[in-house]
């Protein structure tokens, strides 16, 4: 079923993003972090790839069991700036013929490999992936990403504005924000979004931060900021109680930024679990959505 379906009945919602180990020596222990958190009953689940597609194989089949084993309501990530037609259709194929029908819509990182020609690729943006999902498979549910501070490589929050636009006036059902740490900039983000026409769901994503160095790595990628007091009281956390008391500041973070989302009104909140399932459940049980 198309997750936009799902959103007009139940509402608020949570949504999971699980990170599928490469290594299939670890398949089993994610298998038992998804069963886990299958308590929250969450509206759906994504799974991702790696930059570039890597590991898409390991998406697809892990998608696969977690509709088929799992019962989920999965959402794949799809990237296309390294791939070819024929290979999304084949992947996509497969998808279907699995019962899963909802994507989420990216571009992907652009290469390092300097042999790599992006103006000489068969799709350049998500908006063009959209646009061919659209053409040969309408029956699949799209969403797409969105940056509340802006993509990294935009010149302005205004320009990636209307490069969202773009993407959901070709067809995408709706939007997950990349993280942020401050629920003001999601909630200006939201007004400029109206401001310019785009009326579709913007679903808020939310990382527990667990691992300073985690952190640290995942900010330098997507662009986004972090709280100057936040990012003290983390390390103070850490000099102070190491790994553990780090993970229990995030924690309790998070839990108050979902609370109050969830009563500002917004349709549901999108987790980037990082597999994280103690974490997860501990924020659930708090807000009582388990």
């Amino acid at each position: 079923m198309r997750i936009i379906e799902l959103m007009k009945i139940k509402r608020p919602f949570v949504s999971l993003e699980f990170f599928p180990p490469k290594d299939q020596a670890l398949w089993p222990r994610f298998f038992e972090t998804v069963e886990k958190l299958k308590t929250v009953n969450p509206l759906f689940v994504s799974v991702t790839c790696g930059a570039l597609g890597s590991g898409q194989e390991y998406t697809k089949e892990i998608t696969i069991r977690l509709k088929k084993d799992f019962k989920l309501e999965v959402m794949a990530h799809l990237t296309c700036i390294n791939s070819s037609s024929d290979k999304l259709h084949s992947l996509l194929k497969a998808l279907l013929e699995a019962g899963v029908d909802n994507v989420l819509a990216l571009r992907g990182d652009l290469p390092q490999d300097k042999t790599f020609d992006y103006k000489e690729g068969e799709f350049k943006h998500a908006s063009d992936l959209i646009s061919f999902l659209r053409k040969y498979y309408p029956q699949f549910g799209i969403a797409v990403a969105s940056y509340p501070e802006g993509h990294p490589e935009s010149l302005s929050l205004e320009e990636d504005l209307k490069f969202l636009k773009l993407k959901l006036d070709r067809g995408a059902d709706f939007a997950i924000t990349q993280l942020f740490f401050d629920n003001n900039i999601y909630w200006k983000f939201l007004e400029k979004a109206r401001n310019i026409g785009i009326d579709k769901p913007i679903i808020p994503g939310i990382l527990p931060v667990t691992n300073l160095k985690t952190l640290e790595r995942i900010l330098s990628q997507c662009g986004a900021s972090i709280p100057e007091q936040l990012s003290k009281d983390l390390h103070i956390a850490h000099e102070k109680g190491g790994a553990e008391a780090v993970k229990a500041l995030g924690t309790e973070y998070a839990t108050m930024q979902i609370k109050e989302l969830l009563n500002g009104g917004v349709p549901g909140v999108h987790i980037f679990t990082l597999n994280m399932a103690s974490t997860c459940l501990n924020i659930f049980r708090t807000l009582n959505l388990i």
